[in-house]
């Protein structure tokens, strides 16, 4: 089935983000005095496709970290930052896929508005998109929430959700395409992706794969 519109998540779908910022979320978060039984892999689980702003809710909720200084969503801004601009690569076979797509595109993301532009022209992917970039900041309710994948389709022209392909790498983010009552195509390249299949997902693990996929 061909589809008329495609959405893309940012972190972990076109750029290799998520290792870098979980692994400085991290390390922050242990200056606040993160205990040893929350570590890089947990906190890579739990963060994985929410806002910032959820993942300082669930360090409080559920890791105890009550103390969080006015200024920490600042310097934590400015320390993913410095660590994209060291390291920030597109996903493999990502640029090549974006080339041969015909259909109309955009980005809809739990990252804030001025760091999915960053992102995209650190890595070389903004030509692609313009000024198509949606965030769960100009909507009322983040993912899982399906609301930033339909406000992307009708900002993108009235599309019809039936209409819309998303691709997504998080539960969170797949969450929300299901609910939006569009396809999803759930990215996993290292894993079998069960439980997204089970959502009703499409699993795949090569970029190059997915324009065939979307038709």
């Amino acid at each position: 089935m061909a589809h008329d519109l495609i959405i893309f998540d940012l972190d972990g779908t076109l750029v290799d983000s998520e290792t870098l910022a979980n692994r400085v979320f991290y390390e922050k978060l242990v200056t606040l005095g993160l205990g040893p039984a929350f570590d890089l892999m947990r906190v890579t689980r739990d963060f994985t496709g929410l806002t910032v702003a959820k993942c300082l809710t669930l360090a409080r909720d559920a890791y105890g970290l009550s103390d969080i200084p006015n200024g920490f969503e600042a310097e934590l801004k400015e320390a993913t930052y410095a660590s994209y601009r060291a390291a920030l690569a597109p996903i493999p076979g990502v640029p090549a896929m974006l080339e041969q797509l015909r259909q109309p595109k955009c980005v809809a993301s739990s990252s804030a508005p001025e760091k999915i532009a960053f992102s995209l022209e650190l890595t070389g992917l903004s030509m692609h998109f313009g000024d198509n970039l949606f965030s769960v900041h100009h909507v009322a309710e983040a993912k899982p929430a399906p609301d930033v994948f339909l406000y992307a389709a009708e900002k993108m022209g009235g599309f019809p959700p039936a209409a819309c392909a998303v691709v997504e790498d998080s539960l969170p983010g797949a969450t929300a395409g299901i609910r939006a009552g569009m396809t999803v195509f759930a990215y996993r390249p290292d894993s079998d992706g069960d439980a997204f299949a089970a959502m009703g997902c499409h699993v795949f693990h090569d970029m190059g794969d997915l324009p065939a996929l979307l038709g």
